[in-house]
């Protein structure tokens, strides 16, 4: 009856636009993975965001184990109810697989952006947004398990990088490398627990020192703060809850424009910085701003580097300010940092003295 049926040209045509679809199964778990966290992951990570990445890893975790298992998960189907098996697919665990490596990439990229606003740490963005359209490719190549192995000690040392710092309120530096070694180490004893031992562990640790590395130059933001604002003017009041911040009128024909980076100071007129930065609830450091002027026969220099605390949790970020007085005419920048020198932010504006004030404009942060 079955055979007879399967000679239907209707049925054939079925069959064979099934088997093609099968193709754009990595398209569409890829995109699923995307999908997902756009809607689970909040507008700043919450202690639930890192429960649900740290499931995406667990699954992952325990996928690689099954495959890599002395009896073949491939070779189990039989063993399977008979409902089960009658769905089952040995790709089935490779596009799980690659499911929660999107899943965990794609999250990774967006905390990782969020929290980059320099151009070396934008490079450690996109080096995860390249791994994140990679992923829809790489169904196949999981097979190899080294791959594997090393997608999931990178996915576990940027998840533990992360997660450190926000559970334990500190984003000092000892916190990032030993989280790197603590996702390392993991990759590690998973791959040791699997009896085949298939594929290669040793491009996880390649990859741990290359974090280090990055991080010692700057090139890795400081997660799990976020820029929230940052922006020049003259006076600084605060009003009732809000800061109001007078700044330099942008020109007509920027139209779309707030404020202009672009200062008209008048002899003895002070600059003032302010900033906003999220930190979760509980972090307790010091930020400091960095005024820099550009010398065009030695590049930046620092002119003065002025700190403000900051304790974590509120929604819209914790602001600090500082200013200066008798600013050089020319280009200057603030950059945002930590108190081990690591970036948050950095701002170019320029200065110019005029006779008569110009127009201004009061903005709320």
């Amino acid at each position: 009856m079955f055979s007879q049926l399967k000679q239907l040209a209707w049925v054939q045509g079925l069959l064979h636009r099934g088997r093609k679809s099968a193709d754009f199964l990595p398209t569409i778990f890829f995109f699923a993975g995307f999908v997902w966290d756009a809607f689970t992951i909040g507008r700043y990570v919450a202690t639930l965001d890192l429960v649900i990445f740290a499931v995406y890893l667990l699954s992952a975790a325990a996928i690689l184990y099954l495959i890599a298992s002395p009896i073949s998960f491939e070779a189990r189907p039989s063993k399977l109810n008979a409902a089960i098996e009658k769905y089952y697919s040995p790709r089935l665990p490779y596009f799980l697989l690659q499911f929660l490596f999107g899943s965990l990439f794609s999250a990774l990229f967006i905390l990782y952006f969020k929290s980059s606003s320099h151009w070396l740490a934008w490079i450690t963005s996109l080096v995860l947004g390249a791994l994140l359209v990679a992923n829809e490719f790489l169904e196949s190549e999981y097979k190899r398990f080294t791959l594997s192995w090393a997608l999931f000690g990178l996915c576990s040392m940027l998840l533990f990088n992360f997660a450190l710092p926000f559970l334990l309120g500190s984003i000092h530096a000892v916190w990032f490398y030993l989280s790197t070694l603590m996702g390392a180490s993991l990759a590690y004893w998973l791959y040791k627990k699997t009896p085949n031992h298939l594929g290669s562990i040793k491009p996880v640790g390649l990859i741990a020192a290359i974090l280090m590395v990055a991080y010692a130059a700057d090139m890795i933001p400081p997660v799990p703060l976020v820029k929230r604002e940052i922006a020049v003017g003259y006076e600084l009041t605060k009003t009732g809850g809000d800061y109001q911040l007078t700044q330099q009128a942008p020109p007509w024909w920027f139209f779309w424009r707030d404020a202009s980076d672009d200062l008209e100071l008048i002899a003895g007129q002070r600059v003032t910085c302010f900033s906003s930065v999220f930190a979760p609830s509980g972090l307790k450091t010091k930020l400091y701003h960095r005024w820099q002027y550009y010398d065009k026969t030695q590049g930046w220099q620092t002119q003065s580097r002025i700190g403000f605390d900051v304790s974590g949790g509120r929604y819209d970020g914790f602001r600090g300010y500082t200013y200066k007085q008798n600013l050089a005419e020319g280009d200057w920048r603030v950059s945002v940092e930590t108190e081990n020198e690591k970036t948050i932010a950095v701002h170019k504006f320029s200065v110019k003295y005029v006779q008569t004030e110009t127009s201004r404009v009061l903005q709320l942060y």
